[in-house]
């Protein structure tokens, strides 16, 4: 029997054609991968229907892409070690250390602001060494690991600052970050995007990245594969805290001062930020396009709630039922995923 034959009977008994039925499975997949910019259009659409006065403008658009560099950074940070299956929740105090080290140092003692952005960034180094040596050296959960260097990063911030928020950080940080703009944007935002880009080609492109997902796809194939799984997790605890350090510096950039607790609050958006990507332009994966959507998507939800009214405990609420869907989510691409390629 005939290609051409076996098609026609399917067809008349009922089946679907097969090039109607890849259409529709291409239709879908496009569908998933940019679910999230497609969402991100409709909010932008409902909030600038309901508020265009206030929401359709230049400078909320601006502000919007400028204010959320530091959470790209930082999202950027924690998708490494999250590709190699470790988390790290250490990296909102690595980025509130990075902060209050420009503040003590730059600001206090006057230091030349690009020494010590050289000295945030081998401090991020040594938190992210000393997280993985109680990780791998001595076998404990990066999960307890990472949320107990966090706590007591809080703890030594609140403590070389005094409890005290430091202001007068040099002008030089903050030309570079927010005051100079491209095309109308603040630097900030094209910095978070050059990273983006370029971690996107290290976890693609490179062989390092590579190992980095086998690592995190499986780590005794991975060790049976010849893989140095130790060191490739480690190396990834280390770089996680090096940009979170970059994103400390980047928020004392934008805030001009250094605060002993507002860093706290990024915790929860870049977890929600980083699983909730994991489901868009390569579903079942993290990847940092797919979290650079979400995180517009996330604060553009918030911003337009809050050009509406709505209290600021919404904020909350939104970052932390988008961060329940997003693992559900993740979890269910992993899954089909995994389906998909053993049917093969």
């Amino acid at each position: 029997m005939t290609q051409a034959s076996r098609t026609t009977e399917g067809a008349e008994a009922g089946g679907e054609p097969p090039r109607r039925t890849a259409v529709g499975g291409l239709a879908r997949n496009l569908a998933q991968r940019f679910a999230i910019g497609i969402a991100l259009v409709v909010v932008v659409v409902v909030f600038g229907a309901l508020k265009p006065e206030a929401f359709l403008t230049t400078s909320m658009l601006q502000g919007i892409l400028g204010s959320q560099a530091v959470l790209v950074v930082l999202t950027c940070a924690l998708l490494i070690p999250l590709t190699a299956g470790d988390y790290d929740l250490s990296v909102a105090g690595v980025l509130m250390l990075s902060q209050m080290m420009i503040g003590v140092l730059n600001a206090q003692m006057g230091l030349n602001i690009g020494l010590v952005v050289v000295l945030c960034l081998l401090a991020g180094a040594l938190v992210g060494l000393l997280n993985g040596a109680f990780v791998l050296l001595f076998g404990v959960d990066p999960f307890i690991v990472t949320l107990g260097t966090g706590t007591v990063l809080g703890g030594v911030v609140l403590w070389i600052g005094n409890s005290t928020t430091i202001s007068g950080i040099s002008t030089g940080l903050t030309d570079a970050v927010i005051v100079y703009r491209f095309m109308g944007v603040p630097l900030a935002f094209w910095y978070g995007l050059i990273l983006t880009a370029l971690l996107w080609y290290f976890l693609e492109y490179t062989a390092a990245g590579r190992r980095l997902l086998f690592v995190g796809r499986g780590r005794a194939v991975s060790r049976l594969s010849g893989l140095r799984v130790t060191r490739i997790r480690w190396s990834a605890l280390v770089a996680s805290a090096t940009i979170a350090a970059l994103a400390g510096v980047l928020y004392a950039g934008t805030t001009g001062a250094a605060d002993p607790v507002s860093g706290e609050a990024f915790l929860l958006p870049t977890f929600a930020a980083a699983f909730l990507g994991s489901t868009a332009i390569l579903p079942g994966k993290f990847n940092s396009w797919g979290s650079f959507l979400a995180v517009y998507f996330l604060v553009t939800g918030t911003t337009g709630l809050t050009t509406l009214g709505a209290q600021s405990f919404v904020q909350d609420l939104f970052y932390g039922g988008a961060l329940v869907v997003a693992v559900c989510a993740s979890r269910y691409s992993r899954r089909k995923e995994v389906r998909e390629s053993g049917s093969l």
